[in-house]
């Protein structure tokens, strides 16, 4: 909210030689800037989804999963995969009605709230998508080690040799770490930066009576 401030200083110091602008102005600003922001993050996420989706188009498991020759695996993973695109599609339709919402509200006060809304919003979807990664990871790690034919070998040496057990745990935490950790500085740095420019915008709306 930089240019915000700099507008007001620039009020005080020319209030004799220019017209002043108007906190309704100052809204009108905020309002415009609110609502980009809100289409940016609906963008973002169709974006998103759209390249997970194309990914998976280009990872070849099938033959993976005729391995296993395990039907239910595949319709569980099937399941997920499936209740999984339709929780994200709930959350590009509640982004785009956020959007409209905010771009539609004249009052002040409604502004505020769809604001705190959306801010919500965008925090359960980062948390939901970095939830599942965690429980897809975990669940992925178990079935290639228990029905892929190629672990047998992995197995055999659990079965001999307790202290691999803990290694491949260990090896899954890491794994389960390193992914966590990436995709929250990624969603940081994009939905966060987004988000604070909101909430900037919602502190700079509090400070306007009319």
């Amino acid at each position: 909210m930089k240019e915000l401030d700099l507008l007001k200083k620039d009020w005080k110091k020319n209030s004799d030689s220019f017209e002043q602008i108007s906190e309704k102005e100052i809204y009108k600003m905020i309002h415009k800037k609110s609502s980009s922001i809100v289409k940016l993050i609906l963008i973002i996420s169709i974006l998103e989804i759209s390249f997970w989706t194309f990914s998976n188009l280009f990872i070849n498991t099938d033959d993976l999963l005729n391995k296993m020759n395990h039907p239910e695996i595949v319709l569980a993973l099937d399941i997920i995969t499936y209740f999984n695109y339709v929780v994200v599609l709930i959350f590009v339709i509640i982004f785009y009605k956020n959007y409209k919402t905010i771009s539609a509200t004249v009052a002040t006060k409604n502004l505020m709230s769809a604001i705190l809304k959306t801010r919500k919003t965008v925090q359960y979807y980062v948390w939901y998508n970095l939830g599942m990664l965690v429980i897809i990871t975990i669940i992925s790690y178990f079935i290639a080690f228990v029905y892929n034919p190629d672990m047998a070998f992995l197995r055999e040496k659990l079965a001999e040799n307790g202290k691999a057990l803990f290694f491949t745990v260990g090896i899954l935490v890491l794994i389960i770490l390193g992914l966590f950790g990436m995709f929250w500085c990624i969603y940081r740095l994009v939905y966060g930066t987004l988000l604070r420019r909101l909430y900037a915008n919602y502190k700079e709306l509090k400070k306007i009576d009319f």
